[in-house]
């Protein structure tokens, strides 16, 4: 579940689907009574959240003015930055993305800086999502474990 809060931030780690897999063992454990619903329900979420992680900062850059350009430069840059090594490459990454797919549709500096703007909005949006939904699985497992603690412990 701890991962799965750091994964909100690291890129490295899919942050809600990594808290799921927390949900997961508890479900496994049979002395717990956690409803298949439950699993079912916040396995789709945690899908959902992991998906939109790639298209939120592409819909940033759009909002701020962007072109498809700039939002395919934004999803390039993404993949790129989970792949770079520098530190801070899956932040840099979306926004210098959308910036140079700016460049190349030939807008001017103003118009694409704006663009990555609106992608390094979308990407701080994204994670703040994964955060809420990592926080509140987290919420889910130890209320699921204070309340079957007897069986547990």
């Amino acid at each position: 579940m701890l991962l799965g809060l750091i994964g909100s931030f690291l890129p490295v780690l899919p942050g809600p689907l990594t808290g799921w897999a927390g949900l997961l063992i508890l479900y496994l454990i049979p002395s717990t009574d956690v409803s298949t619903t439950t699993i079912i329900v916040t396995l789709v979420i945690a899908i959902l959240i992991w998906v939109l992680d790639y298209i939120i900062p592409a819909m940033g850059t759009k909002q701020f003015g962007g072109t498809k350009a700039g939002m395919i430069g934004t999803t390039i840059g993404l993949i790129l930055g989970l792949l770079s090594p520098i530190p801070g490459g899956i932040i840099l990454g979306p926004f210098v993305g959308a910036f140079v797919g700016e460049r190349l549709n030939k807008a001017n500096t103003k118009t694409a800086l704006k663009a990555a703007l609106g992608s390094l909005l979308g990407f701080l949006t994204s994670a703040f999502i994964k955060l809420v939904v990592s926080i509140v699985y987290l919420g889910l497992f130890i209320s699921i474990i204070w309340s079957q603690k007897s069986n547990l412990f």
